[in-house]
């Protein structure tokens, strides 16, 4: 079954998985989806119909806002944010505030394994490939490929990771590339195309 402290704040509505934890002051929306063995931090915010996968942490403070979905094995890191409006505005031009049908949202999508780092700031819409990992207070303004290890502000492709998170390096074969921590082998297709090569 899962775990969920008295202090956090979770919607009815909202199915979490078994064996996930929602620790201190974390607040789960209406209908938001947790997968089995998900970790919600304190004080994290999951938005409402978020999906998230099997095996994901979010660690303190991290906000998903809907329509926001993660696949198995996402890590997203302490203040982390995903944001979820293109043009925001607290009112209309002529000083109405805005109301939940006067815009439209927009998502941040993970692929499995991805990893965001700590204060980093994902801007949607925008899909964080497979493995790839976003570094500590970047800040993503466009998809980000497969494997890539992104820095900086706003977020450029610095390397490749493998799967264990480790900068590959260059093996002597011009566009290859090697994890040093599993062995692991990869090739370049293109300038921002990595191919995790069978047999691995």
């Amino acid at each position: 079954m899962a775990r969920i402290v008295p202090s956090a704040d979770v919607a009815d509505s909202a199915r979490i998985g078994e064996g996930s934890s929602i620790w201190h002051l974390a607040q789960v929306r209406e209908d938001a989806v947790l997968g089995e063995n998900c970790v919600v931090g304190r004080g994290a915010y999951v938005g409402t119909g978020v999906v998230m996968g099997d095996n994901c942490k979010l660690q303190n403070y991290a906000l998903v806002y809907e329509p926001a979905r993660l696949e198995n094995g996402v890590f997203v890191g302490p203040a982390a944010v995903f944001t979820n409006d293109h043009y925001p505005r607290a009112i209309e031009p002529d000083g109405r505030i805005k109301r939940a049908d006067d815009w439209e949202p927009v998502g941040v999508t993970c692929l499995e394994g991805s990893a965001i780092g700590a204060r980093a700031v994902c801007v949607a819409p925008v899909t964080i490939g497979r493995w790839a990992m976003v570094a500590a207070g970047a800040v993503v303004i466009k998809d980000v490929p497969d494997f890539a290890l992104m820095v900086g502000v706003p977020a450029r492709r610095v390397g490749w990771v493998g799967r264990r998170g480790v900068p590959l390096q260059a093996s002597e074969e011009s566009g290859h590339w090697v994890c040093p921590a599993s062995g692991d082998r990869f090739v370049e297709d293109g300038p921002d195309r990595l191919i995790e090569l069978e047999g691995n």
